[in-house]
């Protein structure tokens, strides 16, 4: 589904991303983790064509996308939820989800609004509210399923769990739980191991915008010089 290989990244003269590769499956759950600033939204911001690498590639879906116009690459089919909230504060919840709407695409799930209320109940409670009224956590709710209107194939999530209620937390896992039971591919980006190792079936760690592991949470788990090295505040 994506593949990225040997990506080097730079905010002008600073080397963010540095010969990072990796993949991800179809149908997988990946957690991408770090420390703050280890290059993690850089990484999504990369593979969306925000910041466009300045040498490696980026491949979705077979097809190479590094160095095109981030709208192109979000109409190929990869949804990018930032990590702060972008919604329409103007606009109520069921107008932000039509902002969203896009027509099906062939060989990834449909999302109606009406099955999004079910993953996002808080959603459904709120349909006719303003965006400005709500809560962080239930903005970050509104954004992920606006993006989920566009029917990606690959969604990609910077931070989902930073700085919102345990409580939300807890439902933001369970809907990721349901996203994947659906078949979509989903990358996160994340501090929170705990969250991570919830909903996620494999982790990226890195460093200093470098691969620093590429396993399984059991694998992790084997190796606590790895977590301790690279996760530990």
């Amino acid at each position: 589904m994506l593949e990225l290989e040997r990506v080097n990244s730079f905010y002008g003269k600073a080397h963010i991303l540095q010969d990072l590769s990796f993949s991800v499956g179809r149908g997988e759950v990946v957690a991408l983790l770090g420390r703050n600033g280890a290059g993690k939204s850089t990484t999504m911001k990369s593979i969306i064509q925000l910041v466009r690498p300045k040498s490696g590639k980026v491949r979705f879906q077979g097809t190479e996308v590094t160095g095109q116009a981030a709208y192109r690459v979000a109409r190929a089919g990869i949804g990018y939820v930032p990590e702060d909230r972008r919604i329409f504060t103007a606009l109520t919840v069921l107008e932000n989800l039509e902002v969203g709407r896009q027509p099906a695409r062939e060989g990834a799930p449909h999302w109606s609004v009406e099955q999004l209320f079910e993953i996002f109940p808080n959603l459904h409670e709120r349909r006719n509210q303003l965006g400005k009224a709500m809560s962080g956590g239930e903005q970050q709710m509104l954004t992920i399923a606006r993006t989920l209107m566009g029917n990606p194939s690959l969604l990609l999530l910077d931070e989902p769990s930073e700085g919102i209620a345990p409580v939300i937390v807890e439902e933001m896992a369970r809907a990721i739980l349901r996203l994947k039971a659906q078949g979509l591919t989903v990358m996160i980006s994340e501090q929170n191991l705990h969250f991570a190792r919830v909903v996620a079936d494999r982790a990226i760690i890195i460093e200093s915008g470098e691969k620093k592991f590429d396993g399984t949470f059991a694998e992790l788990e084997a190796h606590p010089e790895i977590r301790d090295a690279y996760l530990a505040v």
